[in-house]
């Protein structure tokens, strides 16, 4: 597939739409016929961990809002998950494996994340919210994008 193509999606920071958000970019990514299943669960997953953040660290208050973008440029899907709320002060003590600012979380959500994808790249200005992108590629044997990772 060599086409472009993208969908933007905003809705509430609310617990209720981030199933909503993993189905929605696993069915568009689905579009790269050579991603596996197990892939698509990857997909899933990250954008669970990405919208979950959100909802659960991102605002003071209900109402904010989370904006997915998702493009696909030949076998590389580019994932943007972002908001407009409180921001991350630190971003690299953020991304620390069991780092949490909530007594009751894991703090595994951004190792998850990394770990799953071929790369992410986090921003935050405190105050005005956080920007996580994440791409993703086929892993199969002989794909340019497999060749360029080896």
């Amino acid at each position: 597939m060599s086409a472009t193509n993208h969908v933007t999606l905003e809705f509430p920071a609310i617990a209720q739409n981030v199933e909503f958000a993993r189905v929605a970019v696993a069915c568009f990514a689905s579009q790269i016929d050579s991603f596996t299943m197990e892939e698509i669960d990857d997909i899933k997953l990250i954008v669970s961990e990405a919208v979950s953040n959100v909802v659960l660290h991102g605002y003071d208050s209900p109402g904010g809002l989370v904006r997915v973008h998702a493009v696909i440029e030949g076998n590389v899907l580019t994932i943007t998950v972002e908001d407009t709320g409180r921001g991350i002060a630190d971003v690299e003590q953020a991304r620390q494996p069991a780092f949490t600012t909530s007594p009751d979380r894991m703090g595994m959500g951004f190792t998850i994340m990394e770990a799953l994808s071929d790369d992410l790249d986090v921003s935050s200005r405190p105050g005005a919210g956080v920007r996580v992108i994440m791409k993703k590629a086929p892993r199969m044997a002989g794909s340019e994008e497999h060749e360029r990772r080896s």
